[in-house]
């Protein structure tokens, strides 16, 4: 069994969660609101749809899934290095 070490495990866990969230920020906001022209100029067309348009539809709701699917992983990661995992 690791030895438990709260503090460390909370530094871990609010670092990989503001990670996360300004990669949230960049991909849900930044991206398809403030930099859509400039993604419509230089990156093509997906199906129909310019790429800032799709990233303002479809990409930014893909980006948070994916980022749901990284926290998961990632959480179990940090809890079995620090002795905090659900089999113990």
């Amino acid at each position: 069994m690791k030895d438990k070490n709260p503090k460390s495990h909370w530094r871990a866990s609010l670092g990989l969660t503001g990670i996360l969230l300004a990669l949230w920020f960049l991909l849900g906001f930044i991206a398809p609101i403030l930099c859509r022209d400039w993604l419509d100029a230089n990156f093509p067309t997906v199906g129909n749809a310019p790429f800032g348009f799709w990233m303002a539809q479809q990409g930014s709701i893909i980006s948070f899934v994916i980022i749901l699917i990284l926290f998961a992983i990632s959480m179990n990661r940090i809890d079995d290095k620090y002795g905090y995992s659900e089999e113990d």
